[in-house]
């Protein structure tokens, strides 16, 4: 029934493979995220079972709704933004948190994490254009939320996270790739104890081999994996 999942998810480590010889990266390096924003959890049980261990979702009552019926042994990712008020429903479920862009969201993440004996591994997310429909810190406001993060013992900032806009030609994103790239190698500078860079969360199913090429550690993707989205009727 669900065989085309294997397939999706074959192709998409086949180019994976090709672009990480053609830059000489380990495939090793490269994670996928499988998006299951409006997929249920038969398809999500599925694709686990074809290998995919990380699975990201954008909301928060979406990640509550299917929880349980998730395979266990799958990392669970909020890529999406996240509002201080609901920290507490996805403390102990999430591996990580892609979308940190204030001061007031890391103190209630690193209240919450210290209430349950956890270090929360999240990335900061970067808004290079300053557009107004994404969320996310401009690249000049960095340093500012990185020093006033450094206090908090209950989060470890594990890198970057990026939205490209949506184009044409992925090509024109590769400048914004580059940019982002910079910027995460930059980190490995940050005198601060709890920044760790490991993670450069960008690239989606449009455009996350001209992401790999230019330094995605994790790529976002759905529909080349889960097959065109159907949204409920409002």
């Amino acid at each position: 029934m669900y065989s085309y999942l294997n397939e999706n998810i074959k192709s998409v480590q086949e180019k994976i493979k090709s672009v990480c010889a053609k830059t000489g990266r380990s495939i090793d390096t490269v994670t996928i995220l499988g998006v299951t924003k409006t997929y249920e959890t038969d398809v999500m049980n599925a694709a686990i079972e074809y290998g995919i261990t990380d699975i990201a979702e954008n909301k928060v009552q979406e990640i509550l709704r299917k929880y349980e019926d998730v395979n266990r042994g799958v990392n669970w990712h909020l890529i999406g933004h996240l509002q201080s008020n609901k920290v507490k429903y996805i403390i102990d479920k999430v591996e990580l948190i892609h979308s940190v862009d204030s001061l007031k969201l890391a103190v209630e993440i690193d209240k919450r994490a210290g209430q349950i004996h956890k270090i929360q591994d999240v990335l900061i997310q970067i808004n290079i254009q300053d557009e107004a429909s994404k969320f996310g810190i401009q690249p000049s406001e960095l340093e500012v939320l990185l020093k006033a993060m450094a206090p908090l013992t209950h989060i470890r900032i594990c890198g970057l996270m990026y939205i490209a806009p949506i184009v044409e030609k992925p090509e024109l994103l590769r400048d914004d790739f580059k940019f982002m790239k910079k910027m995460f190698d930059d980190l490995n500078n940050a005198p601060y104890p709890n920044v760790r860079p490991l993670h450069l969360s960008m690239g989606m199913s449009s455009d996350y081999e001209i992401a790999i090429e230019e330094g995605a550690t994790m790529i976002r993707v759905g529909t080349k994996i889960f097959g065109k989205r159907t949204y409920p009727a409002k």
